[in-house]
């Protein structure tokens, strides 16, 4: 399916890396781009000794709105310069709180973008916002690094595979942007030999071949590092300009267990990730 709708989680601060990113690739999809600006409210401790003074709390739910108005007339300009189909929202939500009404705004899309954490310049329950939109909108997610992307139509793309349904839904959703790559790698990490017979990853292969794609499969077998590790030094060493992988996680009671190697990729990722649960 084409990818049409995009929704983009809007930075509180700093250049907007997603924002950017989204709108140009909405450019090159011809899709229409919505950025979302969430104002987080601010708490009320339980266990404070007296009430909050009623101006206190006036003045930092001005403070959130106003911090998200800022970051929506930004997106608006980019938009504007970008000649993008678009438009921008608002949602409010309780810091530490629920997101549901974040996740109304992500579930009719095509994909959502959203930043990379950045540790210079944080930004409210960014993890969690990650976590919930990947295991609970059902829309795959493209996370884009804080330090930006030099490309923003991706040319020499790497497919993680293992042959679950994760890395399937993944590889279904990034269709669109996989036929639009001059190369696609599939990279098989086998920890341990592979008794069975037969080219590791040929099948999901032959499938993305029978789409027009120049595919190639790359096995990594007994790698000396973690997954995590060994997908990352491989981007480096290939220059590959987008990665395409399920993402591994649980959830209980809300709270989010990511896999340690979905962790590790988001914390270190240099180049944009499009992942699906």
């Amino acid at each position: 399916m084409p990818i049409k709708d995009i929704l983009t989680v809007l930075d509180l601060a700093g250049d907007q890396p997603a924002a950017k990113y989204a709108l140009e690739f909405g450019r090159v999809h011809d899709a229409h781009v919505t950025g979302l600006a969430v104002s987080f409210e601010p708490v009320v401790p339980a266990f404070a000794a007296a009430p909050m003074p009623v101006d206190y709390l006036q003045a930092a739910h001005d403070q959130a709105i106003a911090a998200a108005k800022d970051a929506k007339n930004q997106f608006d300009e980019f938009a504007r310069l970008a000649g993008v189909k678009n438009e921008s929202r608002l949602a409010e939500i309780l810091t530490g709180g629920p997101l549901d009404n974040v996740l109304a705004h992500c579930r009719p899309t095509d994909l959502v973008v959203i930043g990379q954490s950045n540790p210079d310049k944080p930004e409210p329950m960014r993890e969690l916002l990650i976590e919930t939109i990947l295991f609970e909108s059902g829309v795959p997610v493209l996370l884009v690094p804080y330090i930006g992307s030099k490309s923003f139509e991706p040319k020499n793309v790497l497919v993680g595979w293992d042959g679950s349904s994760t890395a399937t839904r993944a590889i279904l959703s990034a269709i669109p942007v996989l036929e639009k790559a001059d190369k696609v790698t599939v990279l098989v990490i086998e920890k341990k030999a592979n008794s069975q017979a037969g080219q590791p990853g040929a099948e999901v292969a032959n499938y993305l071949a029978r789409h027009n794609m120049n595919v190639t499969i790359d096995v990594v077998s007994n790698p000396q590092t973690g997954v995590a590790d060994t997908v990352l030094n491989y981007v480096t060493d290939n220059s590959n300009d987008l990665v395409v992988m399920g993402g591994y996680g649980h959830s209980r009671m809300r709270e989010f267990l990511f896999g340690g190697a979905t962790r590790e990729i988001l914390e270190a990722m240099t180049v944009p990730v499009l992942m699906a649960h």
